[in-house]
């Protein structure tokens, strides 16, 4: 079996915990306006690798990741299901952490046994959560994010470890009424370990210029440090006052 693999980066600090083989998935149905990774939508492009190839990559710098593990991200891993769950599977047989970075866009109930089957192998999600409000999540990615709170929901079941992952965006998700509504949200869920507030920034307009895709953002200005601080304050604050009822 191989996967269809945009790239791979060999010395990843950002996602997820210590140093990290970073495997980049080609292919993903959403269409966020600021994403950053546009070349990974469709399935052209790229390269065929088998998870032993993949695995190979990390042995070469096996010393580096010993705090760390496999992260695949995209693109959309769970677009291809059934290659992550073996990647994963061989991971874990050689003692390898392994962290999925998702938005959970096409988790199904109806797949059910496919997710409990990767859930057995995976021990970390980082999940990006675009918007709480379904209507505006729907403008920033053209999908609702029913799938992906049914997803929070699933992992809390089985117990995951996750990672909440949200974009700190002026005019779209830098608004203390939904950063509140999304920290009294996920206050429900005790799996949820860490909360990572990024700030939107516009550098990858480059790659929509060479791909000869229209920037959508392109009045919207970066997000600084600071916005991303207090972003993450309001849903900390709106979580603890949830928790505290």
């Amino acid at each position: 079996m191989t996967g269809h693999i945009h790239s791979i980066e060999t010395f990843g600090t950002v996602d997820g915990p210590g140093i990290r083989l970073v495997v980049f998935f080609k292919g993903c149905p959403m269409r966020c306006l600021y994403c950053h990774n546009p070349d990974t939508w469709n399935m052209s492009g790229g390269h065929d690798m088998t998870a032993e190839e993949i695995l190979d990559e990390y042995e070469k710098g096996r010393s580096f990741y010993k705090n760390g593990g496999i992260t695949a991200t995209g693109g959309e891993p769970l677009m291809q299901m059934e290659f992550l769950t073996e990647l994963f599977r061989k991971a874990k047989d050689k003692g390898i952490h392994t962290c999925l970075d998702t938005s959970g866009i096409v988790f199904s109930r109806d797949k059910k046994e496919e997710f409990d089957i990767l859930s057995e192998v995976c021990d970390l999600v980082m999940l990006d959560i675009k918007h709480i409000d379904d209507d505006e999540h729907k403008k920033l990615t053209a999908h609702s994010n029913k799938a992906v709170l049914e997803y929070l929901d699933y992992l809390a079941g089985k117990n995951i470890p996750v990672w909440i992952r949200h974009v700190a965006v002026h005019g779209i998700t830098l608004n203390d009424m939904y950063l509140e509504r999304l920290g009294r949200y996920i206050a429900q869920y005790r799996n949820i370990q860490a909360l990572d507030v990024l700030p939107y920034h516009s550098m990858a307009k480059n790659k929509y210029s060479e791909l000869k895709i229209v920037y959508p953002l392109a009045d919207t200005p970066d997000a600084s440090k600071e916005d991303a601080i207090h972003a993450r304050n309001v849903i900390i604050n709106a979580m603890k006052e949830e928790r505290s009822r």
